[in-house]
């Protein structure tokens, strides 16, 4: 193999996560990999797995005036002469593309000049980035079993990958289902990589109604935008509860393992990864997605029995500390439904896309050198 594997990723830590999970998995293989990114995305790439990491113009022409939409385009334009220059030098034999418009520019790039690619979708619901660079892609891998918003051409050369999750989530997967045994129930709330407002404003209060004696059986580890951090641990504070209370935990997948219940967003990592390491959960989809793809991985989980499914209309304090009243008493179906999320995890997805992108890059899977 003489070029490398270029990976385009950008955004939020929902695209690049995936893209780290494969890049580790074929430098595991003994290949060369290097990442196309925007500057947003460097905040979760330090310690990307790449040979070399580089930076393009991007924006987002959704919404916003005729103006800014403009600007964007232009930027996306910029970017596509910028992503030219950078493949015709490093000469990748095959661009990988995990979704969001910092993708198109190298993904444009890549048809121009005939280099092999393919695109990731880690949502239910093909996005609008994806769907413009559809047609132009060798194959597609999919998340999820099924994928809303693509015609037959598309699917047609879709495959079901799973999600790659990170190292990190694979080792977490190996931590049994926490005990019971000192009467604890344990929380994780997390808003996603970027946080939600709604978790801050509504879990604190449901707690506040708990019984006493279910709140000192409580132990809270609970992600607040910078914003909310201080009024939420004062709330806790005040009900004299032990809470950890942070921006941003490194360390989420450990944070998952160590939960008997999780309150989340339904973003496709957050899916994916409560799936592959098995927790239970309480899933709170992004409510003014144009393409409602939260609701759609929500929906893939909920199915298997894992876990329960709320809009954010009727995601208020009364509604949770009912549910969390049910589970602190009900040990044995919270114990069954972290093993109906397992089982419906794929914890070999990176292993699965990497075959998929040498087969696509025509060196098959057999050599991995």
């Amino acid at each position: 193999m003489t070029g490398p594997i270029l990976l385009a990723a950008g955004g939020t830590g929902g695209h690049l996560f995936p893209a780290e999970s494969l890049a580790a998995e074929l430098k595991r293989r003994g290949l060369r990999v290097e990442l196309v990114t925007d500057a947003r995305a460097l905040t979760y790439g330090g310690n990307f797995p790449a040979d070399a990491i580089h930076t393009i113009s991007a924006a987002t022409p959704t919404g916003g005036s005729l103006v800014s939409k403009a600007r964007a385009a232009m930027m996306l334009g910029r970017g596509t002469l910028e992503a030219l220059a950078l493949l015709r030098r490093i000469k990748p034999v095959c661009v990988v593309g995990f979704g969001g418009y910092p993708t198109v520019p190298p993904l444009v790039a890549a048809r121009i000049l005939r280099v092999h690619s393919v695109l990731q979708e880690q949502n239910a619901v093909i996005g609008r980035a994806n769907r413009f660079l559809a047609q132009g892609v060798d194959a597609i891998a999919t998340g999820f079993a099924t994928l809303s918003g693509a015609g037959v051409s598309l699917l047609a050369k879709a495959k079901h990958t799973g999600n790659p999750v990170r190292p990190a989530v694979i080792a977490a997967a190996a931590t049994p289902y926490p005990s019971f045994a000192d009467d604890k129930l344990r929380l994780l709330v997390t808003g996603g990589s970027q946080g939600a407002r709604v978790m801050s404003d509504v879990v604190p209060a449901a707690i506040a109604m708990l019984p006493k004696d279910v709140q000192a059986r409580l132990v809270i580890v609970q992600q607040a935008r910078g914003e909310d951090e201080a009024r939420v641990r004062s709330a806790y504070v005040a009900l004299g509860l032990q809470a950890e209370v942070e921006p941003f935990f490194k360390d989420l997948p450990g944070r998952i393992a160590a939960a008997h219940l999780v309150i989340a967003r339904s973003g496709a990592s957050t899916v994916s990864e409560l799936a592959v390491i098995g927790r239970p959960a309480i899933l709170v989809p992004f409510p003014f997605a144009l393409d409602q793809d939260q609701a759609a991985n929500a929906a893939q989980l909920k199915a298997s029995g894992a876990v329960d499914v709320v809009p954010q209309t009727e995601f208020n304090p009364a509604w949770l500390a009912a549910a969390l009243g049910r589970a602190a008493f009900d040990p044995e179906g919270l114990t069954r439904r972290a093993e109906a999320a397992k089982s419906a995890g794929i914890a070999n997805a990176a292993e699965r896309l990497a075959d998929l992108v040498m087969s696509v890059a025509g060196h098959g899977v057999a050599e991995k050198n």
